[in-house]
């Protein structure tokens, strides 16, 4: 047998690949496939805003949002250094002063001491609030083309502030019965998501009889939900306003396409009453049979990633959407 011949992996310096912060690596980031990149890294959906954004006195080097979470904002600050205190003290001023939002900190290289600072914020925060710590390496083979690779080195733990609040909120009293089952039925789909990983995204349950999930684009989401009353599951693809109906109606066009790529039939809205126009697949099941849960969230999990996978690619390519509304966020004290 004969012995493969292998190439070595180097580090190469990033300042190689971009020469200045901020005309070379904010504007390189900023493209969707390398933002893609980063969602990859830290779980959420990014969908651009604005390079050099203005957040009250403040500037962001990015500001995106996080689709499928209403109003979130992602602030992303770039160094092609080591952490330094001024990066820190300028976080930790967008966090005070914006309701939700998450912070993403990309560097050369983490101090240990800025690591730190990062998990007792992620510790000490409630979910409205998320800190990321990132390294940026690159890496090439011989004389290849460098890889860029983005290493999290300090993240929050979604599912222990997820599991902190229920568990205040079930202390107290304020959760019913059903809200309980919920919120456990939810966090067994969230495992299911997380064991299997798919192109949907694990999200942090809350004692809701529904889930929402991004399908890479403002505007649009999924949504896993349960009716306890008339005892069935559904999956609804939403679009949303503005202009909810000249969304749909472009999709409705493809109907048939969809629904043979899906390989199941869906149920279109009729009625145009409503400010969003639900896309709905259905499962007749008791949500509160917990012997039938295992066939429920495979069920949810299946059909959710079946929707993203057929309706995030139509809808990038719909010409209308959302009109940019990022101008100026928030009122940071400066």
């Amino acid at each position: 047998m004969t012995t493969p011949e292998l190439g070595r992996l180097t580090e190469v310096d990033p300042r190689e690949a971009w020469v200045h912060e901020a005309s070379a690596f904010t504007p390189w980031l900023a493209q969707e496939e390398n933002l893609r990149l980063l969602s990859d890294e830290i779980g959420l959906d990014l969908e651009l805003e604005a390079q050099e954004q203005f957040v009250g006195s403040f500037r962001a080097d990015i500001l995106c949002r996080a689709t499928g979470l209403a109003e979130h904002l992602v602030l992303i600050e770039n160094q092609l250094e080591r952490t330094d205190h001024g990066h820190l003290g300028q976080l930790l001023t967008y966090a005070a002063g914006l309701d939700a939002v998450t912070i993403v900190w990309i560097a050369k290289r983490f101090t240990d001491e800025h690591r730190a600072a990062l998990d007792w914020l992620n510790d000490i925060t409630d979910e409205r609030v998320q800190f990321f710590g990132l390294e940026i390496k690159l890496f090439r083979i011989g004389s290849s083309l460098m890889a860029p690779k983005f290493e999290v080195v300090s993240k929050p733990n979604d599912w222990t502030k997820s599991a902190h609040a229920a568990a205040r909120a079930t202390t107290k009293g304020e959760l019913t019965q059903t809200q309980e089952m919920q919120l456990r039925f939810w966090n067994k789909l969230r495992d299911l998501l997380i064991a299997e990983p798919c192109c949907v995204r694990p999200v942090s349950p809350q004692p809701n009889n529904w889930v929402n999930f991004s399908v890479g684009k403002s505007g649009y989401n999924l949504c896993a939900a349960m009716n306890t009353q008339k005892k069935y599951f559904y999956v609804v693809f939403i679009c949303q306003p503005p202009m909810t109906w000249e969304r749909h109606d472009a999709l409705k066009a493809q109907k048939e396409d969809i629904e043979r790529e899906l390989g199941f039939e869906l149920q279109w809205p009729v009625s145009r009453e409503s400010k969003q126009a639900w896309i709905e697949t259905d499962l007749y099941q008791d949500p509160t049979d917990e012997s039938k849960w295992d066939e429920q969230v495979r069920w949810l999990r299946d059909r959710l990633e079946s929707m993203r996978r057929v309706f995030e690619p139509r809808i990038k390519a719909l010409e209308i959407g959302f009109p940019s509304d990022a101008t100026e966020i928030g009122e940071v004290e400066g």
